[in-house]
């Protein structure tokens, strides 16, 4: 994977921001809700860098990703988790996933997001329409990953991530996420909470949290105001007795390679390696779909895979 654009002007600047990125774990009232804030600035800067998005799309898949990054806060070794959503509107869809290690990558389906007049305000139910959300599980200790799929109720992926906990594991959760933009379209603070009633939660205090989160401070003017996660959570949950248990940098990453790219291009058939070999274009251009990193290859190299390739 190639960044394209590293988040901040100067290494000292760049350095800093990877500080700030991070996931924190956090429990509240002796355990009965589970919670976990991060700061995304960093990664959603770069991710839009890569991916080039203007403002709607850095919207719709910076949500995506600040919402995939906090579901996988309790996953464990090489586990991982994927965020799909496929819709009629204009989004179309789009692919988010994140592992253990707080990694994240995905894209959207269709960049740009096509638009009949400027946008009034961040409502995005538009540009979603009809649709489904699906979350899949790759943990490290099962047979197969577990799939659930809801109908989009909201066209908001905040709303419709707690939809799911509700609907497909009978879990109450909320969810909150932000991204601020300056008046030239910029990015300056990104960031998301969530919030999920344990067994011994009762009702009330469940509705209470719920209520707390919607009316939560936006994070994206928090974290430009480079407050700290833990001060956010300690000053609107104080009476709560909040307890931080763990922290984990959070980054735009793919584990894409060239040799990787290589070696999906040696699985084509023989006769589409040898289109490729007469044909081209040249030189031949494979872009990652989840990070959007582009890699060449010269007629040379498409030779010496035809040439690898078992009785060619």
């Amino acid at each position: 994977m190639e960044k394209k654009k590293p988040y901040g002007d100067t290494l000292k600047e760049q350095y800093l921001a990877n500080a700030r990125d991070r996931r924190h774990n956090f429990l509240l009232a002796d355990g009965a809700m589970r919670g976990v804030i991060l700061n995304g600035t960093r990664m959603v800067n770069e991710m839009r860098s890569n991916h080039e998005l203007g403002v709607l799309e850095t919207l719709v898949l910076g949500r995506a990703y600040l919402g995939t990054a906090l579901m996988a806060a309790d996953l464990k070794g090489n586990a991982r988790i994927a965020v799909r959503i496929e819709c009629s509107g204009p989004v179309q869809g789009l692919n988010v996933e994140a592992n253990a290690f707080a990694e994240v990558r995905g894209y959207l389906k269709r960049v740009p997001i096509p638009i009949d007049k400027p946008m009034q305000d961040f409502n995005l139910s538009p540009f979603f329409g009809a649709g489904f959300l699906s979350v899949t599980k790759y943990l490290e200790d099962a047979k197969q990953p577990f799939t659930g799929q809801v109908e989009l109720a909201y066209g908001n992926i905040a709303q419709d991530l707690a939809y799911y906990y509700l609907t497909s594991e009978q879990i109450h959760t909320a969810f909150n996420l932000s991204i601020k933009f300056d008046r030239n379209g910029e990015v300056t603070g990104a960031g998301g909470i969530f919030l999920q009633a344990m067994p011994q939660a009762g009702d009330r205090l469940a509705a209470e949290l719920e209520d707390s989160i919607l009316k939560f401070p936006s994070l994206g003017e928090v974290f430009t105001a480079n407050q700290s996660a833990q001060t956010v959570v300690q000053e609107v949950f104080g009476r709560y007795e909040p307890r931080f248990l763990a922290t984990r940098r959070v980054e735009f990453m793919c584990h894409c390679s060239r040799d990787r790219l290589r070696r999906m291009l040696a699985m084509l058939p023989i006769d589409d390696l040898r289109d490729l070999r007469d044909n081209g274009p040249f030189p031949l251009e494979m872009p990652c779909r989840n990070c959007n990193t582009r890699y060449s290859f010269s007629r040379e190299e498409i030779e010496e895979i035809h040439g690898s390739y078992p009785n060619p």
